[in-house]
C-alpha cells in the first residue's frame, strides 16, 4: 500500500513540477483553487507552495491568486448549497462526508457561523465541505466572504511569505525531499478528511 502511494504521489510532485512551467499555469492554478473550494478531492497547496519557491519573486502573486480564486470558489459553492442543494449540493457534499458529520457541521454552522468558515478556510479541514453547508443553513453571504478572505488569505498569503522568505534556503530540500513532504502532506490531508467522514 505504501509503494502504491509513494508511486502515486511521485506522479502528482513531477505532475506539479510540469504545471508549474506550463504557459498558462496562472490559469490552470486559478482553476484549480477556484474547483478545490466546490469538490476537487485533493489539495492544492502543495502546487502554491512549489510554484512560490520555483518563483520567489512572484510568491505573492500567487498568494493573491490562490486566494482571490479559491474565495470566489467558495462562494460558487455557497450558492450551491443555497439553491442548488437539491441537484448538485447533495451530490458534492455525499462526496465529502457522511450523513452524521454533515449534521455536526451544520450544528457547528449554527453554534459558531462565520468562525467555523474561518476556521475551515485556514486548517487542513475540507473548506469545501463548509462552503456548501454554509448555503444549505443560509449563512449570512457578507460574514462568509470576509471570513473566507480573511482564512484562505492568511492562509496562502502565510505560505507565499514563507517561500520568498527562505525559498533559496531550503531549494534544495524541496528537490530532494518534495515527494516526502508531499506524501507527508497528503496524509494530513487524508486524515483531515476521515475526521469529517
Amino acid at each position: 500500500m505504501f509503494i502504491a502511494l509513494k508511486q502515486k504521489t511521485k506522479q502528482l510532485y513531477d505532475w506539479l513540477i510540469n504545471l508549474c512551467n506550463h504557459k498558462r499555469f496562472n490559469i490552470l492554478m486559478a482553476m484549480l483553487f477556484f474547483s478545490e473550494s466546490i469538490f476537487f478531492p485533493i489539495p492544492i497547496d502543495p502546487l502554491l507552495i512549489l510554484v512560490c519557491l520555483k518563483k520567489p519573486t512572484k510568491a505573492f502573486f500567487y498568494g493573491l491568486l490562490a486566494t482571490i480564486s479559491s474565495v470566489l470558489g467558495g462562494i460558487t459553492a455557497y450558492y450551491i448549497g443555497a439553491f442548488l442543494w437539491d441537484t448538485v449540493g447533495l451530490k458534492i457534499i455525499n462526496n465529502v462526508t457522511s450523513p452524521d458529520s454533515f449534521k455536526v457541521v451544520c450544528t457547528q454552522l449554527a453554534k459558531y457561523e462565520s468562525w467555523a468558515v474561518l476556521m475551515a478556510g485556514f486548517t487542513p479541514f475540507p473548506y469545501k465541505a463548509m462552503t456548501i453547508v454554509s448555503g444549505f443553513c443560509r449563512l449570512p453571504l457578507m460574514p462568509f466572504i470576509i471570513f473566507s478572505i480573511v482564512s484562505r488569505g492568511s492562509r496562502f498569503i502565510l505560505i507565499a511569505a514563507l517561500a520568498k522568505r527562505y525559498g533559496m534556503t531550503v531549494q534544495h530540500y524541496i528537490d530532494r525531499y518534495g515527494m516526502i513532504l508531499l506524501i507527508l502532506f497528503t496524509l494530513i490531508s487524508i486524515m483531515s478528511y476521515c475526521l469529517l467522514g
